[in-house]
């Protein structure tokens, strides 16, 4: 009996242990060398599922960069000119409190979804996965053919069969790169901008074209040779997963107490009462894997969760006659007590403030105003009295938010009594929609009121209609008076 059968059959919570280095770390041999991962083209029902979700977002990756709402981007992160617009609504320096704690609530989510359903999003949302998968992988297949025919073409000789297929999925990569970097590029500038970037050519923008070049260099690098290894040896969510999962999170099981003993399949054997199990070691689960491991070594790393094993297996049971899930969607503790699935209490809690999360989130983004309004005084200015009145001169900064033109006015909410003249003769402000106005009024209250040198005053910003749009209090200086 092996190490690893050992194990299985000692250990009270099972954790395989990989015989060999190279069953450890997939994509390289005994020395640590750079060991190629060539999976056989996966298929079944998961594998389809996969497919469909990974048209969904590419079409919206490749399509949102050209939607609009109200006039505006729906999507655009603009750093270099501060212009950002999520789902048509502008944001500004100022609303940066909400990426902060928008921030702060993706990362609870991504623990508490990690928690329930374990790498789900690598397999299955990870732009990693979806453009090396269902793109390059794709490509590949399409020109050098699958598994077997890949390692053949790589091992002979530089033949003209090889050079004119390597050379046309090269430029094939290159060419799907360089689209990749261009819609990256829009939702940073926005379309218009990365197209007149292209009809003036590269001598017009030389800095943008070397950027360009440069992101496509490196999307180019990563999907023609680095691949799998950015899964297991630069994104950190692989080493969160170690500390994240415990024994009732969903991650693709290998159920060795099915499974093990493992054996070749002989035709008309009774495995059961040869004391073996319904692992037939045909390796279809090894071939299939993008990170080149065994899923039947455990919990790993380098697994993704993409469900490519599952499918494998699946097929080879029934052609078996065998019941297929011998590898699946389950929680260590289900492989363990040989349990069907359960949607544990503590899943549906954490489920629920998933949802509450999300909700949270929403509420930031639709819920911070459509106006800003600041009045500050000008520095160095001091008050005047005239007429029997004390009056200060404040400098205001209004920003419309909006996808709409506002006509506002401003009004003195406390104290009562004040009168506000405008520096620039009319009552009415006409802002423009996601636009900045500036101005000077003066605000002035009869000297008799003013018992204080400093006092609050509070100053709101109304519609047409008299709906207040904003506040803000500032202070309200007048003549220093001895308290007896």
């Amino acid at each position: 009996m092996s190490t690893t059968e050992k194990k299985y059959n000692e250990a009270e919570s099972w954790v395989a242990e990989a015989e060999t280095f190279r069953d450890s770390v997939g994509t390289m041999d005994n020395t640590g060398k750079r060991q190629w991962v060539y999976p056989r083209k996966p298929k079944g029902k998961y594998t389809n599922y996969r497919v469909i979700v990974s048209i969904v977002l590419l079409i919206i990756y490749f399509t949102l960069p050209f939607l609009k709402f109200n006039g505006n981007p729906l999507l655009l992160f603009n750093i270099i000119d501060r212009q950002f617009f999520i789902f048509g609504q502008p944001f500004y320096p100022q609303d940066f409190f909400i990426l902060a704690l928008g921030a702060i609530t993706s990362l609870v989510f991504i623990i508490l979804f990690t928690v329930t359903f374990g790498r789900i999003f690598c397999g299955w949302i990870c732009p990693q996965t979806i453009f090396l998968e269902m793109i390059f992988r794709k490509v590949e297949y399409a020109i050098e053919g699958d598994r077997n025919k890949q390692i053949k073409l790589d091992n002979q000789p530089w033949t003209s069969e090889k050079i004119w297929k390597k050379s046309l999925k090269w430029a094939i990569f290159i060419l799907i790169s360089l689209i990749i970097t261009h819609i990256m590029f829009m939702y940073i500038v926005g379309y218009e901008e990365v197209f007149k970037i292209m009809q003036e050519g590269p001598f017009a923008k030389p800095t943008n074209f070397l950027v360009m070049i440069l992101f496509t260099a490196a999307f180019y690098f990563v999907f023609a040779w680095f691949r799998e290894q950015v899964c297991t040896m630069v994104c950190p969510y692989g080493r969160l997963q170690g500390v994240l999962i415990d024994k009732e999170t969903i991650n693709v099981f290998y159920d060795y107490k099915r499974g093990e003993n493992r054996s070749k399949w002989k035709k008309g054997e009774d495995r059961a009462a040869a004391g073996k199990g319904d692992c037939i070691d045909c390796k279809q689960c090894v071939v299939v894997c993008p990170t080149g491991i065994d899923i039947r070594n455990g919990l790993q790393m380098e697994c993704v969760n993409c469900t490519a094993c599952i499918d494998a297996c699946d097929e080879v049971m029934v052609k078996v006659g065998l019941p297929p899930g011998l590898i699946r969607y389950a929680s260590e503790k289900e492989i363990e007590n040989q349990e069907k699935f359960k949607f544990t209490a503590k899943m549906k809690a954490y489920t629920a403030v998933l949802v509450f999360l999300i909700g949270f989130l929403g509420f930031l983004l639709y819920n911070r105003g459509d106006m800003e309004a600041k009045f500050l005084k000008p520095p160095g200015s001091t008050f005047f009295v005239r007429d029997g009145k004390i009056t200060n001169t404040y400098n205001y900064t209004f920003l419309n938010k909006s996808n709409e033109t506002k006509t506002v006015v401003i009004k003195i909410i406390e104290p009562a009594n004040g009168e506000i003249t405008s520096g620039g003769g009319s009552e009415k402000i006409v802002m423009k929609r996601d636009a900045m106005v500036k101005g000077t009024i003066n605000v002035s209250f009869p000297q008799s009121q003013i018992k204080l040198s400093k006092q609050n005053l509070t100053l709101g910003v109304y519609d047409m209609n008299g709906e207040l749009l904003d506040k803000y209090t500032t202070y309200f200086e007048g003549p220093f008076k001895f308290q007896f």
